[in-house]
């Protein structure tokens, strides 16, 4: 890349390249939105209004996310390779998880609830694994902890949520069947 490197609020960049500052800002606003978004869609009342609106926020953050992601990790392919395949897998799994949603595909509410919450998962993932070293208290951890803390903390939670939410869990009546 053509450029200095250049320090940003204790986070190194590779270059200080006008296209590439432009790119790290639209895919930091973009993730920042996201991880708002999805907040607010897992903390939300599940129907319409609230937790679709935010859901489709979060998405199409995700979709923006995973476009700069893309720009700047094939163009850094030796340094970002990782992060490439994390943000593929994020906007992937995503996709599934809304498409069963709007599809109602058998079981939809699973496919979407385990989709969108693995996506989260992983797009903070990709955050920590390519800042944690350069963040206060993150930096202290072992790398190891970047790849794997967001899904022991994840993971549970969305087990949970899997294990309770009505439209999920096994029935004994009909209304309950995932569809």
């Amino acid at each position: 890349m053509i450029g200095n490197p250049i320090n940003i609020g204790g986070i190194p960049l590779p270059t200080d390249a006008p296209l590439f500052l432009t790119l790290i800002a639209i895919h930091i606003a973009a993730g920042l939105v996201c991880v708002i978004a999805g907040a607010v869609a897992m903390l939300s009342h599940k129907a319409s209004g609230r937790h679709p609106r935010a859901g489709a926020v979060y998405y199409w953050a995700l979709a923006v996310v995973f476009a700069t992601m893309l720009l700047i990790g094939l163009s850094r392919w030796e340094e970002d390779y990782h992060l490439v395949i994390l943000g593929v897998l994020s906007f992937f799994v995503a996709t599934v998880g809304r498409r069963a949603r709007r599809k109602l595909w058998p079981r939809w509410a699973r496919l979407h609830m385990t989709g969108m919450g693995a996506s989260y998962i992983l797009l903070l993932t990709a955050f920590y694994v390519d800042n944690g070293p350069n963040l206060p208290l993150w930096r202290l951890l072992p790398s190891l902890a970047f790849w794997l803390l967001p899904t022991l903390i994840g993971a549970p939670i969305l087990v949970y949520a899997l294990l309770r939410h009505p439209l999920v869990r096994p029935a004994s009546s009909p209304k309950c069947r995932g569809r």
